[in-house]
């Protein structure tokens, strides 16, 4: 008898704290589950402006194809081809014909919607005289880059159409 009361002091003593070990354990499994869930969080935020970053350079570019529409003997003839691509933190000002006006329009609604940056360009050709047109906006996306030694910030949105 006297050999059963030890066998089971010890037996409670080696179990003493086990529940503690399995609670901490839980908490940590729980913890690690939050974290995962945070990141993933941020990461989608990330991607969401991202996103939206595309869709205002898709914009930018249909806005600029429907101005050029309606002055459409200009844009036949190239006038809203750009030499260079207009860089949104040095827009143009000049205002003295209908063309330069857009093109000045533009280029403001590009530093508006993608940041008034040089990364920020926007480039227009038009050939031949079924007037195809190809638009392109290039800015910077380094809001959504997934690590450190992702170097690839640099996106462009090229919109092709007739006018």
């Amino acid at each position: 008898m006297m050999q059963r009361a030890q066998t089971d002091m010890l037996g409670r003593s080696r179990q003493s704290g086990v529940g503690l070990i399995e609670v901490l354990i839980a908490v940590l499994v729980l913890s690690i589950g939050f974290l995962g869930i945070a990141a993933l969080q941020a990461r989608s935020l990330s991607m969401n402006n991202s996103s939206m970053a595309r869709s205002m350079a898709t914009i930018d570019s249909y806005s600029i194809l429907d101005a050029m529409r309606a002055d459409l003997t200009n844009a036949q003839s190239g006038t809203y081809n750009t030499a260079t691509p207009l860089a949104a933190n040095a827009c143009p000002t000049t205002t003295d014909t209908l063309a330069h006006t857009q093109l000045t329009q533009w280029c403001n609604q590009l530093a508006a919607g993608l940041g008034a940056s040089a990364s920020t360009t926007g480039n227009i050709n038009c050939t031949g005289t079924l007037g195809i047109c190809t638009v392109t906006v290039t800015y910077d996306d380094s809001k959504s880059r997934s690590s450190a030694a992702d170097t690839t910030t640099m996106q462009t949105v090229t919109t092709q159409a007739m006018l």
